[in-house]
């Protein structure tokens, strides 16, 4: 049975905006992992944040986060796990463009059930409370989760006859991208970083998504969780629901794309 709630997600994220807005304000250094990644203090410092909140809300849940995984910790999980993003969109945080995320998601099954997307740099909160049910509200970093009066629902859009709004990455647009949305009608093309994408989607303001590059787990989960509760759908390119728990891959996934009112090409 499942103790941890939105809102406590919600809260566990609003904090670790706060903290990382307050490394951004500083002239930070940029280290590079293993894999030649950026990092910067406020991924580590919002990671042992987060860790210690979800750690309180619910002991027993077992917590995937991107910077212990980089450092070889990995912990033995069930079907009921977290996967915890810290600082999602390092590039842009370094870039200083704003478009960075905290990303808290729960799996159950494989599946993600609930999830937080907070962008601290433009005041957005994305939350999936369960499986249809998503609201998005303004809200500073490390201010109360907001009453239920200021929670605006999240539902995708009807498709646009004028032609869909396709959202593609700043740091990751391939030719194999371009070819995907040759598919389809599409009357303007926008830019986002991290997973504002799918959050993005979700609010109506996209209508498909198609992601032809490396992503992980952690980068994905919270925003699908999103993206998901307001309607969308997010496919492999085979067709299959995008899954999570694959440790045989190292908890990276295969190319996907996010569907609105869109049928699968």
């Amino acid at each position: 049975m499942m103790s941890l709630t939105a809102d406590q997600l919600a809260r566990i994220a609003l904090d670790a905006g706060k903290l990382i807005m307050e490394v951004y304000s500083t002239d930070f250094d940029v280290e590079r992992k293993d894999d030649s990644s950026p990092v910067t203090e406020a991924d580590a410092k919002a990671e042992l944040l987060i860790l210690d909140g979800l750690k309180a809300a619910d002991p027993e849940l077992d917590v995937i986060a991107e910077e212990s995984v980089s450092a070889g910790h990995i912990p033995e999980h069930g079907s009921r796990f977290a996967l915890v993003d810290p600082l999602d969109g390092t590039k842009e945080f370094i870039n200083r463009n704003g478009q960075f995320t905290v990303n808290i998601g729960i799996i159950e099954h494989g599946k993600p059930v609930m999830g937080v997307v907070y962008a601290p740099a433009l005041n957005r909160l994305f939350v999936a409370e369960g499986p249809d049910k998503a609201w998005q509200a303004e809200v500073k970093p490390g201010e109360p989760v907001p009453a239920s009066d200021a929670r605006l629902p999240l539902h995708i859009r009807p498709c646009p006859e004028e032609g869909l709004t396709a959202i593609a990455s700043k740091s990751h647009r391939s030719p194999e991208t371009n070819a995907f949305l040759d598919k389809f009608k599409v009357g303007e093309i926008i830019s986002a970083g991290s997973s504002l994408k799918f959050c993005l989607l979700g609010a109506g303001e996209a209508d498909l998504y198609p992601r032809m590059g490396r992503t992980m787990e952690w980068d994905t989960a919270a925003g699908q969780a999103v993206a998901e509760a307001a309607g969308a759908r997010v496919l492999t390119e085979d067709g299959e629901p995008l899954r999570y728990g694959k440790r045989e891959r190292g908890y990276d996934n295969p190319h996907f794309i996010v569907y609105g009112d869109v049928t699968p090409g």
